[in-house]
């Protein structure tokens, strides 16, 4: 994501502290505040240099900076990213929803809405959306269900300047990305997925009919669309007795 919602930074030229590590320590308060969350992909370097008012010489000096303290990273093509704080090493995967994947499978499924709405989302949700602080987005909450019980909880986070309406949706019977790609007529190209175990909070094992504090595996996904704009953000949680989670790996 690319947004910039603190407004341009105050680049003092007249001290004694080199432009460089006044840049760096821009970009460090907004990642130690939380402006800049896990995951957060900055603009280009192009636009960092403009924005900062600095050469694209002195703006990949302060990156390679923070690069090398560990607090961002780059991967190519695809831009640099404020790092996570535990290992992630990356999996391709192929881009499937559980609905897909369910039904490649054969799988019936029941999915029960629980919210649908628009609302004003977590200042970190709204970084990873790039979108402006009080920009409303749509909050999807759904149960997808087998007849073993409750999978999966999701709460969806869509940008809704690319979506207008999306709320008006029934998604009890339409998948998400189903509805982007047809409907609005979005390309969904990429996404980043992170796995992580948890222990469930009390709404997740209400929704999962678990024991408050069971096992659950988590996963978080930010969705991009072919020109790199994010789309979608997700916090999805799996009940680990019912669904596994498999990965076909080829070495290169």
């Amino acid at each position: 994501m690319t947004a910039d919602n603190g407004g341009p930074p105050a680049i003092q030229r007249d001290v004694p502290t080199a432009i460089h590590t006044q840049i760096s320590e821009h970009i460090r308060l907004r990642i130690a505040s939380g402006e800049w969350p896990a995951h957060y992909r900055l603009k280009s370097e192009p636009e960092l240099a403009d924005e900062f008012g600095v050469s694209r010489g002195t703006l990949r000096r302060a990156l390679t900076t923070l690069i090398e303290e560990g607090l961002l990273r780059q991967v190519r093509g695809r831009g640099t990213f404020v790092t996570s704080t535990t290992i992630e090493p990356a999996i391709a995967q192929k881009l499937s929803t559980l609905s897909e994947d369910f039904a490649s499978q054969g799988v019936v499924t029941t999915t029960s809405v629980r919210e649908c709405s628009l609302i004003v989302p977590p200042q970190p949700v709204a970084a990873l959306l790039d979108v402006t602080p009080g920009t409303r987005v749509l909050r999807l909450v759904r149960v997808r269900s087998t007849g073993e019980g409750p999978v999966a909880l999701l709460f969806n986070f869509v940008r809704t300047d690319l979506a207008p309406g999306i709320e008006e949706v029934d998604f009890t019977t339409s998948s998400l990305f189903g509805v982007l790609e047809g409907t609005y007529g979005l390309k969904i190209a990429t996404a980043r997925r992170t796995f992580s175990a948890e222990a469930a909070p009390a709404d997740v094992a209400e929704a999962l009919v678990l024991s408050e504090g069971a096992p659950v595996q988590y996963l978080q996904q930010v969705t991009y669309l072919a020109d790199d704009r994010p789309v979608e953000y997700s916090d999805v949680w799996i009940h680990s007795g019912r669904l596994r989670v498999t990965s076909l790996l080829l070495r290169r």
